[in-house]
């Protein structure tokens, strides 16, 4: 896979590489390693891309999370205590939330790191809200973000959203005092080797 597009909110870029420049370098080292050709393999049913050959984003996962694990890389889950006391006088809850929990894909000496290929929702909880939480929480200072460019995002599954909108809205949306310094690295599939097409 090869990195299309970078982007730095909070900072993220400038304090990723003068903080982070041995886990930085890990990672670019895992997104050279996952060959994407071999991931082509979902045969779309949608009736929009009928019988296409697309990305398989969560046989994709699992090479990150293969990858990242042989890097000494860990997801790191918080159990998540759901306050009861702001329930009103009027509602009983039928039964308690139990295991709830909150997780970051992969976590290596204060850095956090997410790959998403889902909808466009999680893009932007992971960098507004999730990072800020396991940051208060000490677990991580900065942070890092994958997602597909959108001329990757266009083989996938309809649905999947993609750096270039992901990029324009925090552009739109300024940052907050609490937001922390996330690296933003828009992906896509290896180029085509044209002895090998």
């Amino acid at each position: 896979m090869i990195v299309g597009g970078i982007y730095s909110f909070n900072k993220g870029r400038e304090v990723v590489e003068a903080n982070y420049a041995a886990e930085l370098g890990e990672v670019q080292q895992v997104l050279k390693f996952i060959n994407s050709s071999v991931f082509k393999l979902k045969i779309s049913k949608e009736k929009a891309m009928l019988g296409r050959a697309l990305y398989d984003p969560g046989a994709l996962n699992q090479a990150f999370k293969q990858s990242f694990g042989v890097l000494g890389w860990q997801s790191h889950r918080v159990k998540c205590d759901y306050p009861t006391e702001f329930y009103t006088a009027d509602y009983q809850p039928a039964r308690s939330v139990k295991g709830a929990f909150r997780e970051m894909d992969y976590v290596k000496n204060g850095l956090g790191v997410e790959v998403q290929f889902g909808k466009y929702a999680f893009m932007v909880y992971n960098v507004c809200a999730k990072m800020t939480i396991f940051h208060n929480l000490g677990l991580i200072q900065a942070g890092i973000e994958i997602v597909p460019l959108k001329e990757f995002a266009d083989d996938m599954s309809s649905g999947v959203s993609y750096f270039e909108q992901f990029v324009w809205d925090l552009q739109q949306r300024g940052v907050a005092d609490i937001d922390i310094p996330v690296l933003i690295l828009g992906i896509t599939a290896d180029p085509v080797n044209e002895d090998e097409a």
